[in-house]
């Protein structure tokens, strides 16, 4: 083993070690350095002088000794040392109450007589404080705002002798930021806070508050955006910087006002057509408020008051989108509820009524704005009529004629409903129809109608209508006649009632038979003696006549289909009174009279020829009237011949007649006019 080692020194500079020095031994390959406290010893194998043993107790009385150590074994230890570790450092709490000042303190230290703490900024600028103390704390004051400085701490034993150092790091809290600038923006309902940044602030706090109510914003950058900010308040703005050090004393409070809030409880209202009053509540902090009222044409317009209400013009049939807004300095509200409210539809215009027949009509208008429905009324005459329809027409049926109506066409929308203060108009309808009660001949050709008068300032118009024509008679009475009406025709009579207000519906037909023409030509013809033939023209609208020859010696008549009739029983030599009736097929006779007829004289009787020689004839009869003239006609084979005897005489001589012929012998009457009879007697002379 090698030889013992004699420990030169041993000391100790930190609290938990002791260096030890001493000579080294020949053969000696490492040395163990043991210290012992009377509790404990550590030991510490090194390789050479000088060694240090660690791991001991601060302010510990150690005893040391030194081995030397090879492979042979180790040596006894060396004579011992007693050494002291020194005091342990203070632990700092360290602290910037201030940005001026830094308060130091620490927990006492075992044996400590007193400590001593030093002060410098930490880039070397400006001088050291050092302070000695026997107290556990102090305060370094006067210094830098939001610097950063270095402080040293030990403390030292009776002996004066010096313990482990703590160094420990501290900036001073900044100073409170300057010139606080606050910028609102209405819109965002937001604010941006500024400042002027303070020496040594690593971030900054704005603090925004409204009583209980506090917003904050954290930033390291010299600016802030406060969010969220509520409407008709107020703020009170401020600005803290921080460092590692502390917090600055908050900035004097800024005052912010934000825009007012949007106007609530907000009623719009009609009070009369024409006339918008918009009203609502008062807002804090609202200076004066601006209404918008923009129509759905695009128009716009705004009323700007101090007061809670606003009066507009408006017109029917529009929509209006109603906003309020409330101002003050820091700007405008933000949009509230936008209104729309609608006024009632126009009343129709340009109205137009058409009757389609007595009691019906078709009224039409123009469409007029915001109209959804129109809803017709016509009141009169103790009953009401109406209809609706979305189009700008109605057709009012089922009204009573001859009557006065009160007619409101309203129009009606689903978001205000009816315009009541459209004027009615007034409509009166056609006059009811007459109903024809009596028709009566009043002549040949003339009629009488008479009708119930039902209307009241009305002309009635009675109208024949047939084949014939038209004939019309007018009166403001009950009754008209018709004039001139030809005969043998068929009519329908009806009447009508015209007013002002229209032409009433024909009243029902009445058929009228006017009396069958009497024939314009009545011809006789004598046939016989006692037979006459009697013809005429057709007359119109009769279908049988009745012809009749009268005269104090007797009568004679027929009856027929046709237009001639032949007569017998006539009387010759008479004057007869000729008339005759035509007869309609439903029995409307017409009694024609003419001209008086005269039978044809009567044919002579006892005709006698005589021969006188041989060549002349007398011819002998006896006259049925001596004041009548009458010819005697020769026909034969070789010649015809005739006489005629002196007035008053009844014989006559036909002389030179050829001899040896067969000869027709006729005595006839002579009359003035009409033809020769051919009817009487012939004799035959050979």
């Amino acid at each position: 083993a090698p030889d013992i080692p004699v420990i030169d020194q041993a000391y100790s500079k930190l609290s938990n070690s002791i260096t030890v020095e001493w000579r080294a031994v020949p053969g000696a390959t490492n040395y163990m350095l043991t210290a012992e406290d009377g509790d404990s010893f550590i030991e510490t194998i090194v390789k050479n002088s000088p060694g240090t043993v660690t791991g001991l107790k601060p302010a510990t009385l150690y005893r040391i000794t030194v081995r030397s150590l090879n492979s042979g074994g180790k040596s006894q230890p060396s004579p011992f040392r007693k050494v002291k570790t020194v005091l342990a450092a203070p632990i700092l709490s360290v602290h910037s109450p201030s940005c001026d000042s830094i308060a130091v303190s620490w927990k006492a230290v075992h044996t400590a007589a007193g400590f001593s703490v030093s002060l410098m900024r930490s880039d070397g600028l400006g001088r050291m404080l050092k302070q000695n103390t026997t107290n556990t704390s102090l305060i370094f004051t006067n210094l830098d705002p939001g610097t950063l400085y270095t402080i040293k701490a030990y403390a030292w034993n009776a002996n004066g002798m010096p313990g482990d150092d703590f160094t420990y790091n501290q900036r001073t809290s900044p100073n409170a930021p300057v010139d606080v600038k606050v910028a609102f923006n209405s819109g965002a309902l937001r604010a941006v806070v500024s400042w002027m940044p303070t020496e040594g602030a690593l971030t900054y706090s704005v603090t925004v508050s409204s009583g209980l109510l506090k917003l904050r914003c954290n930033t390291s950058s010299a600016s802030c955006v406060v969010p969220s900010l509520q409407c008709s308040s107020q703020y009170y703005v401020s600005v803290t910087a921080y460092n590692d050090g502390g917090s600055s004393e908050p900035t004097d409070a800024v005052s912010l006002k934000t825009v007012p809030c949007a106007p609530v409880n907000i009623s719009i209202e009609e009070d009369e057509p024409g006339h918008l009053l918009v009203s609502w509540s008062s807002v804090s902090l609202g200076h004066y408020y601006v209404v918008f009222v923009k129509s759905d044409d695009g128009l716009e317009v705004h009323c700007n008051t101090s007061y809670t209400q606003c009066h507009f013009q408006s017109d029917c049939g529009f929509t209006y989108f109603i906003s309020v807004f409330a101002y003050n300095k820091a700007g405008q509200s933000p949009l509230g509820d936008v209104f729309n409210y609608t006024t009632a539809p126009c009343c129709p215009s340009d109205f137009r009524a058409a009757f389609l027949s007595s009691d019906t009509v078709r009224l039409s208008w123009a469409a007029v704005r915001g109209a959804d429905l129109y809803e017709t009324r016509a009141a009169g005459g103790g009953g009401e009529v109406q209809c609706r329809d979305t189009a700008p027409a109605c057709t009012l049926s089922a009204l009573r004629c001859s009557t006065a109506y009160s007619i409101t066409v309203r129009s009606f929308s689903e978001a205000r409903g009816s315009n009541t203060s459209c004027a009615p108009r007034h409509l009166a309808t056609a006059p009811c129809s007459p109903e024809i009660k009596n028709i009566s001949k009043e002549g040949i050709s003339v009629i009488s109608v008479q009708w119930q008068p039902n209307n009241e300032e009305a002309t009635y118009i009675v109208t024949a209508r047939g084949e014939a024509g038209l004939w019309h008679c007018t009166s403001t009475r009950n009754s008209c006649t018709l004039m001139d009406l030809p005969c043998g025709s068929a009519f329908s009579i009806s009447a009508i009632a015209r007013s002002p207000a229209g032409q009433s519906l024909p009243s029902y037909s009445i058929p009228l038979e006017t009396a069958p023409c009497c024939p314009n030509d009545l011809t006789l013809a004598q046939v016989t003696q006692s037979v006459t033939n009697i013809s005429w023209s057709v007359g119109k609208g009769a279908q049988t006549y009745v012809t009749a020859l009268e005269s104090p010696k007797g009568e004679a008549k027929c009856h027929t289909l046709q237009t001639y009739c032949l007569l017998g029983c006539i009387t010759c030599g008479t004057n007869y009174t000729v008339s005759l009736r035509a007869i309609s097929e439903t029995g409307l006779t017409s009694r024609c009279t003419y001209q008086g007829y005269s039978s044809s004289a009567c044919c002579p009787s006892g005709v006698k020829l005589y021969r006188l020689s041989n060549n002349d004839i007398r011819v002998f009869w006896r006259a049925s009237d001596e004041t009548k003239n009458y010819k005697a006609d020769l026909h034969g084979s070789k010649g015809n011949f005739s006489c005629t005897p002196s007035s008053g005489l009844s014989h006559c001589d036909i002389t030179k007649i050829p001899c040896g012929d067969v000869y027709t012998v006729v005595i006839v009457p002579v009359t003035d006019k009409g033809p020769k009879l051919t009817f009487c007697p012939k004799k035959i002379y050979s």
